[in-house]
């Protein structure tokens, strides 16, 4: 497990494999959102068996899977609902992290200033400034 934190309630990380979940517990996550689509892992990896350790482990689930074709105002929307409602710190997982960090950018931008979303993902390992205008284009001042 190697979270990298955006916020104090929503971090991200790369693919976690269910025997990790303890751990993810023990460190005060309280949900895991999985944005990795099954088709690019094997049975052991995919959603429903880290579902069933985290489940068993007494944390929240949320399969919200998304490629970059696929990120949706949907997808987006679900990906932010899922980390304002959640009762605790969030840990999102994709193959790297940065498609867990661009659904959260994107969720972010319309109160959030640009620069700062792309400072937050560098600070976190992730360059995604050439999202600049993407964002700009969703910011409501």
């Amino acid at each position: 497990m190697d979270p990298r934190q955006l916020t104090p309630k929503h971090s991200v990380s790369p693919q976690i494999a269910p025997e990790e979940v303890e751990a993810i517990a023990a460190a005060g996550f309280t949900t895991i959102i999985c944005n990795r689509p099954d088709g690019e892992v094997p049975p052991g990896l995919q959603a429903a068996a880290v579902q069933e350790a985290a489940e068993a482990a007494g944390l929240a689930f949320v399969v919200n899977p998304v490629v970059h074709s696929s990120m949706t105002p949907e997808v987006v929307e679900r990906q932010r609902t899922a980390i304002e409602e959640s009762a605790g710190p969030v840990l999102a997982y994709c193959q790297s992290g940065t498609r867990c960090t661009v659904l959260w950018m994107l969720g972010a931008a319309p109160s959030t200033p640009t620069d700062e979303l792309v400072a937050t993902a560098a600070r976190a390992g992730y360059d995604l400034a050439a999202l600049a205008p993407r964002l700009d284009a969703l910011r409501k001042d």
